[in-house]
């Protein structure tokens, strides 16, 4: 949960030492990025989010859901409107995140 949006974790499955090694490169894609928009080299930056989004997939985070009890996938859905509203408001106001 970040500023009232559900986020999808990591896929608990994953071993954790893998799990580690794809968290060491999301966070080196994102170092990336941010080199890329600080040299302003589209192609750099265009390599390095690709680079997220294949560390984002792997890790569960994006693409095809990893469990399997039939759940939506509420990525980025603000969480006042889905079927957490009521978890959500007892939370108390201005929680900018949460483990849930």
């Amino acid at each position: 949960m970040v500023r009232g949006r559900l986020w999808r974790m990591a896929d608990p499955a994953l071993p954790m030492e893998r799990r580690a090694e794809l968290t060491r490169e999301l966070m080196a894609a994102r170092r990336a990025v941010a080199a890329a928009n600080r040299a302003g080299d589209a192609a750099a930056l265009r390599d390095a989010r690709a680079a997220v989004d294949a560390a984002k997939r792997t890790l569960g985070e994006r693409g095809p859901v990893w469990w399997t009890d039939g759940a939506p996938d509420l990525n980025r859905r603000l969480a006042r409107n889905t079927p957490y509203a009521e978890w959500y408001a007892g939370l108390g106001g201005g929680v900018a995140a949460a483990a849930g």
